[in-house]
């Protein structure tokens, strides 16, 4: 799975969420039919993020603070090391728009207003 958005920054944005999310940079292009482009993730796992700028556009910030990426962490000192660093790596804590992600979780905005929401919970279905 590969969840892809456009940012108007993408070499901050990109280095906002290596540093916070602990990825790395998996691959990169320039000029790809007017598109500039990140991809981020881990070494040999099937899920990516990638952040695109397309040559002369703007995109702006997000649309709601619905936009959520939401990672399930339960492990309880695993998942404050992950605020931590998300914290330092520049994200700014936000009160949830929808007040269920706030009861086991923290909810983090980066530099064009998306949101990430770190659940201190396992994932169930």
């Amino acid at each position: 799975m590969r969840v892809a958005r456009p940012t108007d920054r993408l070499a901050a944005i990109s280095d906002m969420y290596e540093k916070g999310l602990g990825v790395r940079v998996l691959a990169q292009f320039r000029d790809h039919e007017g598109f500039d482009g990140v991809i981020l993730g881990h070494l040999g796992q099937p899920h990516h993020i990638e952040f695109t700028t397309r040559h002369g556009h703007r995109v702006g910030n997000a649309p709601s603070g619905e936009h959520l990426l939401v990672f399930y962490i339960p492990d309880q000192a695993e998942w404050q090391r992950s605020c931590d660093r998300m914290v330092a790596a520049g994200f700014r804590g936000v009160a949830s728009d929808n007040p269920y992600w706030d009861r086991h979780g923290r909810t983090f905005e980066d530099l064009d207003g998306y949101r990430v929401v770190l659940q201190n919970a396992a994932w169930t279905t």
